[in-house]
């Protein structure tokens, strides 16, 4: 009977190396993958932004800020994606900001937005998993105290679906992304024909978000709810990301993918915005700006109201997988450039970059337990990342278009990530990168400014930091590569000699294995035993002898009872005395069928090759030793040879 693999059920069967290219999605599916981050943003974008007005206190008038803002936020989206249109043009292989600042504004730049995005795709998933569990906590108020549980549980299980690959967790995800699109539709649908028809409700029964210290409407404030509001545009720049992961015509696909987002994206946050207003919609702390729109357009406790809190629940939770799916690309990229451990380039059985998806769900786990899943204390570390990183990418995209403007017609000239050729229209497509740049700078600042106090302040430091180990790992990587380095004169190959030690713990089957091999080496060899245990070791002398009865068994008393120091102190001597030599040290290592029974033994063996490892000149060959189970008729004969022994 076939054994059951709890990896297989889970995450599916591995996949072949040349399946990859299979594994490519089209554009509803894209659409669903890359797009859940920007479209979830609709959720709560209107909501931080009335959170903000609320501390000027709750006037209509003031909450009517919110649609002139919603106005200029829609306006920015549209500059910032027709600027991330020419990027997926540009750079077919995807990668985003991070390839396009280190192809035209050098390593910093590259490892400064690479820094920015891999944050906010870690922020993404605590925001998002935390705000579709306030959406639910909304609906059943008495799972509020459960939030920080619910939303680890719901990030372990994305992990899981994540890990069978981007094609499969596409498809699970693209369901719950388009029921959101027809409930917010429907909903948007049904509240704007109430509107004009003179019959929608004003809202009723919230309980109001109630502030200690009420301020001023100041510029500062206004600004303040902006920024707020700006996080409608998290998660533009993901496809840009993952172009790679688009069926051919990759740039194509990716490019109407992107537009069909954008376009979605406005309509929803406008709309939402707009009839918040019209409903009287508040801000809360125990309910969203989406369920009171719910149960004012549907009726409090019906099934259309249910179905909304549901499908942005789950769009909610479902935007985690933007994340999910570009997170681990881009750290691969950078492991692939050294800038990261060159685990994170390793694509596990479904050809994902498992890795990465494990990483994420760590790191973001974590940073929901300490926020205790609020969205509200989130928000101030979210955005400054993509932001910068939408700076950079643009900056980097005005930088390659003035190279394409000092081209001659018909001049073809390969850089260093893509070939550039001349473009007649370089200067329409310079003028829209740069008013994105700038517009999407000084959004970046006033973030930075008016959310430093209340967090953005970690992020501010938190991204210099991450270059700083970038480059520190970076640097590693190269000396290393320039130790290991056989460039120059060919190196003069010695013959040196080779003194073989055998570690005896005791004597037995495994021991005559570990002598065999040694002996099978041609080379002089002796046999140790570190007397730990005085009494212990003169039984292990007398097996030695009347079962081996060769070579030599030496004893190294150990009165402190260690193990690797008195090995270590031995090679030593060896070396001294044999100037040059290798020293063999061969260690035998039971091998258990399964995890708990091998727990059950010592395992010094992996004591030894750490404490030798760092040794000169020292091979350490580990002799495996397996001990299986045995069947019925197996322990029958073992048993039946004991009868035979005794009698």
């Amino acid at each position: 009977m076939q054994k059951l693999n709890i990896g297989h059920l889970l995450i599916g069967k591995p996949l072949e190396t040349d399946e990859l290219q299979h594994q490519a999605i089209s554009r509803p599916i894209g659409l669903a993958v890359f797009a859940s981050d920007a479209l979830s943003s609709t959720a709560y974008a209107t909501q931080e932004m009335l959170i903000i007005l609320s501390l000027a206190g709750g006037s209509a008038a003031l909450f009517g800020l919110s649609i002139p803002l919603a106005i200029a936020i829609s306006a920015l989206l549209i500059v910032v994606t027709l600027s991330y249109r020419q990027t997926i043009y540009a750079y077919p292989n995807g990668g985003g900001a991070y390839i396009v600042a280190r192809d035209n504004l050098g390593e910093l730049p590259a490892q400064i937005a690479g820094a920015a995005l891999l944050t906010d795709y870690i922020l993404t998933v605590a925001v998002s998993i935390s705000a579709g569990v306030e959406q639910i906590t909304s609906g059943f108020q008495g799972l509020i105290p459960f939030r920080v549980e619910i939303a680890v549980g719901i990030i372990i299980l994305m992990t899981i679906v994540n890990l069978r690959g981007v094609k499969e967790s596409g498809r699970i995800f693209a369901i719950p992304t388009y029921f959101f699109l027809a409930t917010m539709f429907l909903t948007l649908g049904i509240g704007f024909y109430r509107y004009i028809t003179g019959t929608l409700d004003v809202v009723q029964g919230v309980e109001v978000m109630h502030h200690s210290v009420l301020e001023p409407l100041t510029l500062f404030l206004v600004l303040r709810a902006f920024s707020s509001g700006c996080t409608a545009l998290t998660g533009i720049e993901a496809i840009s990301n993952g172009i790679t992961a688009f069926k051919k015509p990759r740039s194509h696909n990716a490019a109407i993918t992107l537009i069909w987002m954008s376009s979605i994206l406005i309509a929803l946050f406008l709309g939402i915005t707009f009839l918040a207003h019209q409903i009287g919609a508040l801000p809360s702390e125990t309910e969203t700006v989406i369920s009171q729109l719910g149960r004012t357009i549907f009726g409090d406790g019906s099934i259309l109201d249910y179905l909304v809190l549901a499908g942005t629940a789950l769009i909610l939770l479902m935007a985690a997988n933007t994340s999910y799916a570009d997170f681990p690309r881009l750290a691969a990229l950078h492991a692939g450039d050294g800038f990261l451990p060159r685990q994170l380039t390793y694509r596990g059985g479904r050809l994902v970059f498992a890795w990465g998806i494990v990483a994420l769900a760590v790191t973001a786990s974590l940073l929901v337990i300490i926020a205790g899943a609020s969205t509200t204390q989130l928000i101030p570390l979210y955005a400054i990342g993509v932001f910068l990183s939408f700076t950079i990418s643009q900056t980097g995209m005005v930088v390659r278009l003035r190279k394409i403007g000092k081209m001659k017609p018909g001049e073809v000239v390969q850089g260093l990530e893509t070939v550039l050729e001349y473009d007649p229209h370089w200067r329409q497509h310079l003028i829209v990168s740069a008013i994105g740049a700038v517009c999407t700078f000084v959004v970046l600042v006033i973030f930075a400014i008016t959310k430093f106090t209340s967090g953005a302040w970690f992020v501010v430091v938190l991204i210099p930091t991450l270059v700083f180990t970038f480059f520190r790992i970076h640097h590693h990587y190269k000396n290393v590569a320039h130790r290991l380095s056989l460039q120059g004169a060919r190196p003069e190959l010695h013959k040196r000699p080779v003194r073989t030690v055998i570690l005896v713990d005791d004597v037995h089957a495994e021991t005559v294995r570990m002598v065999d091999f040694a002996k099978s080496l041609d080379h002089p060899w002796e046999a140790i035993h570190i007397g730990v245990n005085p009494e212990k070791a003169k039984i292990v002398q007398q097996k030695w002898e009347e079962r081996i009865g060769e070579g030599e068994l030496v004893v190294i008393p150990s009165p402190y009872r260690l193990l690797a120091e008195p090995i270590q102190e031995h090679i030593r001597t060896l070396q001294e005395n044999t100037p040059g030599c290798f020293v063999h040290v061969i260690m035998g290592h039971l091998v258990m069928d399964n995890f708990l029974e091998q727990v059950l033994h010592q395992n010094s063996s992996f004591i030894f090759n750490i404490a030798l490892s760092g040794m000169e000149r020292v091979v350490v060959t580990s002799v495996p030793y397996q001990i299986h189970h045995l069947s019925a008729a197996e322990h029958e004969s073992a048993a039946a040879l004991e009868t035979d022994a005794v009698n």
